[in-house]
């Protein structure tokens, strides 16, 4: 345990977002790092890493197992799009993201179709880069993490109005899934 608190931290990265929105998205779920490491196409020694660089962040208890919602929530609501932020670029295939995930666009009408880049996408709009690359394959086995992933692209390239919508169901998603 000693050597864990002296590791340097160096900062949470983009993969280790998904990761916990998938410990979260499978409520009581009984997993291993093998399991989040299939379902997420990363590497079982990456989700070892970003379990402890999690621990470390204080986004999940010792034996990381559980993620501390409230402060993940805080972070996602108030740092997220500092550390993380997405411009909009290119026009590309893809899937659906951002204001354009299906729920969002039940909510909204989109002027501009955003998209995670993915050759065998079809819907052409422009493209917001994943938090990991692998999360077009994670997300097409898990609507609930899809919906999350797609809600963060709301706070990292959205508007006002569609910022207010996509915190209060994070909030829901975050706080009271099990």
């Amino acid at each position: 345990m000693a050597n864990l608190c002296m590791r340097a931290h160096k900062g949470m990265r983009p993969q280790d977002i998904v990761i916990l929105s998938k410990i979260i998205c499978s409520g009581d779920t009984d997993w291993q790092n093998k399991d989040l490491a299939k379902a997420l196409h990363i590497s079982p020694s990456e989700i070892s890493e970003s379990l402890n660089r999690s621990m470390l962040a204080g986004m999940i208890n010792d034996q990381k197992r559980m993620v501390f919602r409230q402060s993940f929530l805080e972070f996602i609501l108030h740092g997220f799009h500092y550390v993380f932020p997405a411009l909009p670029g290119r026009m590309a295939n893809g899937i659906c993201t951002a204001q354009s995930h299906p729920w969002m666009s039940k909510q909204f009408q989109a002027e501009m179709q955003y998209v995670w880049p993915y050759a065998r996408g079809k819907v052409r709009g422009l493209a917001i880069e994943p938090l990991y690359p692998a999360v077009v394959y994670a997300v097409q086995n898990d609507e609930q993490l899809y919906k999350m992933l797609a809600l963060m692209d709301v706070l990292r390239a959205g508007r006002a109005r569609e910022l207010k919508v996509a915190v209060s169901e994070l909030k829901k998603m975050i706080k009271y899934r099990t």
